[in-house]
């Protein structure tokens, strides 16, 4: 039997906005009551833990939820670091777009992740072991030239 839709928005037991909807492996919603990968933890990580997830999310093909995580990180850092969180998130959020067929929204979310992740470059915040040059490069990489 499938279960009916909420009348209201699906809330937390905070009252919080919170899609109780089970979603696919590229985070699009699917119908109530339908099978749906596990939604990620909402708890913040330390940053190598963070990237340690997101990369198994994307090894498991998961770039939405990736950048769920990522975001979560974003969240909570120190203001100096929150151009590379929301550039990495960004850089996930295009891979999932690329994944749908959406080729205009990825290369908009690929120009702006390496526009954010080469902003935090200029600065010397930490880098976390991660190849900053590499993923510019990746990013704008997957921009189709005109």
């Amino acid at each position: 039997m499938q279960q009916e839709p909420p009348a209201d928005r699906d809330r937390n037991e905070h009252g919080r906005a919170q899609q109780a909807r089970p979603r696919d492996p590229l985070g699009r919603p699917l119908p109530y009551g339908a099978s749906g990968v596990e939604p990620i933890s909402e708890e913040p990580r330390s940053p190598a833990d963070t990237l340690a997830y997101a990369r198994a999310l994307l090894d498991e093909g998961r770039p939405f939820a990736a950048h769920e995580a990522l975001e979560v990180r974003w969240k909570s850092c120190p203001d100096e670091e929150r151009e590379l969180w929301q550039g990495l998130a960004q850089l996930c959020v295009g891979l999932t777009h690329e994944a749908r067929g959406n080729t205009v929204g990825a290369a908009r979310l690929f120009e702006r992740a390496a526009g954010r992740l080469a902003a935090y470059q200029q600065g010397s915040g930490p880098t976390y072991g991660l190849d900053l040059p590499a993923l510019i490069e990746c990013a704008r990489g997957r921009v189709p030239s005109t």
